[in-house]
C-alpha cells in the first residue's frame, strides 16, 4: 500500500493544535470508557516485522503477535490496510470487520497515524505480492497526539531534524540506517581493541585541571569543593598515568567536551577513541589506525574503495605517508630545508598564500601554518602526515635525529584530519619545559595552550615505559563510512542553539 492512499482526515486541512486537540478528544473518550492506553504496560509480541518479512513463505497461516507504529492507513468499507513501524522494518496489516468484530472495527478506523497498536493474527502474501498480517485482534498501545510530518515523509528541514530527532527517526529510515552503521562500527573497534590485547577504561570527565590536548575547555563549578572544574577535553593523560601504574595497553571510547565553534566537521561534544600501548611507538600507532579503520569498514560491509560526496576514497592499506615538510614541498613547492633565515621562509610562505598566525614566530609554528592552510585539504586519500614541529606538539617525543620535530603523525581523509598519535614523550624533564612553554602562551592571550598538570609530571618522574598514543575521530570515521557530509547527521542529539 502506497502511504499516498492512506484515508484523508480533518488533520489534513488542521494546523497541528487543531490536530491535538482532536486527538485528545479521541484520548478522554477513550479514558470515560475504561480503555485508557496509557494504563497498558506490555504486550507479548512474538515476531518483528523483518522476521516476518525474510520468512514468509515458511510462516504462511502462521499466528503472529506484532506491534509497532501506525504510519499509514486506508480504510475500504469493510475491510482496511494499515503499515506499522517497528525497529526492524516496516509491516502491511489486512483488518476486516468479519474479522475484528464490528466495535473493535469500528474502534480501529478511530486510530490515527502515529498511534502505537498490537496485532494479533496470521501471516499472508496478498494478490499483489506483499507480505501482510491478517489481524484478528488490534489493540491501541499509545496514543500519538501530534501529527507526523506531513503525511510521514516530510520532515526536510535540517534543524528541525536535529532538534527533534525523535521524528527524524520515524520520518527518515536512512537516518536510523546511519546510527545502526555508526553503533556496528564502534562495536568493531571494541572488538579488535579487546582482541589486540587491550583493556577498556574509564576516566573523569570532570578534570580539575584541562589538559591532555590545546583547546578551549567547558569551565563549570563544584558547589561542594568550592572549586572550578572543566570538562575533559582529552582522557590522554589519565590514560597514561594508567601505563605509568602497569597497565601496558589501554583504550577509552567517549566524550569530549571543548568549547569552540561548530560546523559540519566540529560539535562542542564529539566520541573519541584513545588507546595507549607500552613498548611501542608512532609507527606501531599507524598500523593499529590502518587495522582500526579496516575492521570499521568491514564491519558495515563497505568495500575498499568508497564513495565519499562523489569522490572515490581508496582505503586499501597502507596509506600513503609524507613527512610534514615533504607534504608542504610537494603540494606548494616550498621547500623548508632550503630557507636560511625565518624571515625568508614567511616572506615566500606570504607570497604562496598561506594564513600565518599573528604569533607565529619560528620556523617550526611557520611550517605548521602553511601546511595548515595550504595542504590539509589536498590530503583526499587516506595520508598519514608525520614530523610534526616541536612547538605544536607539546606531549610528543622528539626525534633524535632533530629535536626540533617529533615522533607524531596526524592522518586527514578526504582533507579533514581524522587522528593524532605520538610517540609518548616520558621525560618528565622535557615535558615540565615543555608545559613551561605553553604556559607563557596561554598568559599571552592563547586560550588554545595545553594546561600544565604537576600531578601528571609526578606520574612520569615514577617511571613511564617508551608508549605510543593514538587518538581517533569516531565522529568524523563515522561519517565518511556512511557518507554523511555533516557531523550532526551522526550525532543523535547535536548540540544546539535553544530556540528561545
Amino acid at each position: 500500500m502506497d502511504e499516498k492512499n492512506q484515508t484523508a482526515t480533518p488533520e489534513t486541512v488542521q494546523d497541528e493544535g487543531q490536530i491535538k486537540a482532536v486527538r485528545l478528544d479521541k484520548l478522554k473518550a477513550l479514558v470515560d470508557a475504561g480503555n485508557n492506553p496509557f494504563a497498558i504496560t506490555t504486550f507479548d509480541k512474538t515476531h518483528a516485522a523483518a522476521d516476518i518479512l525474510n520468512n514468509a513463505e515458511q510462516m504462511l497461516d502462521q499466528p503472529v503477535r506484532v506491534a509497532g507504529r501506525m504510519i499509514a492507513k486506508r480504510v475500504m468499507g469493510k475491510a482496511s490496510f494499515a503499515h506499522i513501524l517497528d525497529g526492524s522494518g516496516k509491516l502491511q496489516l489486512y483488518v476486516k470487520i468479519d474479522a475484528l468484530g464490528e466495535e473493535p472495527y469500528a474502534a480501529f478506523k478511530k486510530l490515527d497515524i502515529g498511534d502505537f497498536v498490537g496485532v494479533v493474527g496470521t501471516v499472508f502474501i496478498t494478490h499483489k505480492g506483499e507480505v501482510s498480517v491478517a489481524a484478528t485482534e488490534v489493540t491501541l498501545l499509545s496514543k500519538s497526539l501530534l501529527p507526523l510530518p506531513e503525511k510521514f515523509h516530510g520532515l526536510k528541514d535540517n534543524e528541525l531534524r536535529y532538534r527533534q530527532r525523535y521524528v527524524d527517526l520515524i520520518a527518515n529510515p536512512e537516518v536510523k540506517e546511519t546510527f545502526v552503521a555508526r553503533s556496528k562500527i564502534i562495536s568493531a573497534i571494541r572488538r579488535y581493541l579487546d582482541e589486540q590485547n587491550f583493556m577498556e577504561v574509564e576516566t573523569p570527565i570532570l578534570n580539575t585541571v584541562a589538559g591532555g590536548a590545546a583547546a578551549r575547555p567547558f569551565i563549570t563549578h563544584h558547589n561542594t569543593l568550592d572549586i572550578d572544574m572543566y570538562m575533559r577535553i582529552a582522557p590522554e593523560l589519565y590514560l597514561k598515568r594508567l601505563i605509568v601504574g602497569g597497565f601496558e595497553r589501554v583504550y577509552e571510547l567517549g566524550r569530549n567536551f571543548r568549547n569552540e565553534g561548530m560546523s559540519i566537521k566540529h560539535n562542542p561534544e564529539f566520541t573519541m577513541l584513545e588507546l595507549y600501548a607500552a613498548y611501542c611507538d608512532y609507527h606501531d600507532m599507524m598500523r593499529f589506525t590502518e587495522e582500526i579503520y579496516t575492521a570499521a569498514r568491514e564491519a558495515i560491509g563497505l568495500p575498499e574503495v568508497i564513495t565519499y560526496e562523489g569522490t572515490e576514497i581508496n582505503m586499501k592499506t597502507p596509506w600513503q605517508r609524507f613527512t610534514m615538510k615533504e607534504a608542504v614541498k610537494t603540494f606548494t613547492g616550498l621547500d623548508f630545508d632550503t630557507f636560511k633565515t625565518f624571515g625568508e621562509a614567511k616572506k615566500a610562505a606570504v607570497k604562496a598564500g598561506a594564513e600565518v598566525g599573528e604569533n607565529t614566530d619560528t620556523m617550526g609554528r611557520l611550517l605548521y601554518d602553511v601546511f595548515d592552510s595550504l595542504v590539509e585539504s589536498e590530503l583526499i586519500q587516506p595520508t598519514f602526515i608525520t614530523d610534526y614541529p616541536i612547538e605544536v606538539s607539546p606531549l610528543a617525543k622528539r626525534k633524535a635525529d632533530d629535536p626540533t620535530l617529533t615522533a607524531r603523525f596526524e592522518f586527514f581523509i578526504y582533507g579533514r584530519e581524522g587522528g593524532n598519535a605520538y610517540s609518548e614523550l616520558n621525560d618528565p624533564v622535557d615535558q615540565r619545559g615543555r608545559f613551561e612553554a605553553q604556559a607563557k602562551l596561554k598568559a599571552a592571550g592563547d586560550e588554545e595552550a595545553v594546561a600544565g598538570d604537576d600531578d601528571f609530571i609526578t606520574a612520569l618522574e615514577y617511571g613511564m615505559p617508551p608508549t605510543g598514543g593514538l587518538g581517533i575521530g569516531i565522529d568524523r570515521m563515522v561519517m565518511l563510512l556512511t557518507g554523511c557530509s555533516s557531523i550532526r547527521d551522526v550525532i543523535l542529539f547535536p548540540t544546539m542553539k535553544p530556540k528561545h
